[in-house]
């Protein structure tokens, strides 16, 4: 690999680094049309799986609160079964004594009975409630699934554009990489990773660095023009090329753009 990439000239590995740079922009226009939406579709997919776990939880509550019913409507015909069964005791008592114990054991299950019917009272109100949030969680639930379908409906066709030419591009890419040494792909990753728009490699536009106001000196204009040495901006750190070489390798790319 070393000796492959010392053979080529400097201004072979300018050309390189400016291709692989119109590569990645164009990778990176891809990606910025796709923008925000695949976050959004998956922050809308945990919405509706939050939005269903909460609808089957609640459902879930609805049915122990019938359970509890249940159990207490069991708990008041036993206790109305008890009541009988003490009175009718009561009639074959020997003293008052064994007649007030009974009716205490009366009014204990009369109490038993009117806490069961509280309970029930209030555990209907609660599946009401519920039944209420449960309306209002579905209605969410459908207008959130409507949303995640059409952002999925737009995502899908964003990627059915631009799939297939994001995975060629990638490829060309990987292939410019290879005939540029290895210490030069990582400086141009660096100085890629560390500027806001990824622009690595610039051509010198009306004397300065592109998308840059300082200006470069005549001398140092030259020396890109002379394409002799990979000289980069003091500024920014970008590596410059000279605007006719960039011209000619934009017009290239395009072409090969145009053909994936």
């Amino acid at each position: 690999m070393a000796n492959k990439n010392e053979s080529i000239t400097v201004e072979e590995k300018l050309r390189a680094l400016y291709d692989l740079q119109l590569i990645d922009s164009r990778v990176d226009e891809i990606r910025n049309v796709r923008g925000e939406l695949p976050l959004e579709v998956q922050d809308l997919e945990d919405e509706v799986l939050g939005l269903k776990t909460r609808m089957d939880k609640l459902k879930t509550d609805v049915e122990t609160i019938n359970f509890e019913i249940a159990a207490k409507k069991n708990l008041i015909e036993e206790s109305k079964a008890l009541m009988k069964k003490y009175a009718e005791q009561q009639k074959n008592v020997r003293n008052s004594r064994e007649f007030n114990s009974l009716s205490k054991e009366i009014e204990f299950q009369e109490l038993e009975i009117q806490l069961a019917e509280k309970n029930i009272k209030e555990f209907k109100a609660q599946i009401e409630q519920k039944k209420e949030v449960v309306s209002e969680t579905k209605e969410k639930l459908t207008e959130r699934e409507n949303h995640l379908k059409h952002k999925k409906g737009e995502l899908d066709a964003i990627l059915a554009e631009t799939e297939k030419e994001e995975k060629a591009l990638l490829k060309k890419s990987e292939e410019f990489e290879e005939k540029i040494e290895e210490r030069l792909v990582q400086a141009y990753k660096r100085i890629r990773h560390n500027v806001k728009n990824g622009l690595a490699v610039v051509p010198v536009e009306r004397g300065a660095s592109g998308g840059s106001f300082f200006t470069i000196p005549p001398q140092v204009q030259v020396e890109i023009a002379s394409r002799k040495k990979i000289i980069t901006d003091e500024h920014s750190g970008r590596i410059l090329v000279d605007p006719l070489l960039a011209e000619e390798e934009q017009d290239k790319m395009q072409q090969l753009f145009e053909k994936i």
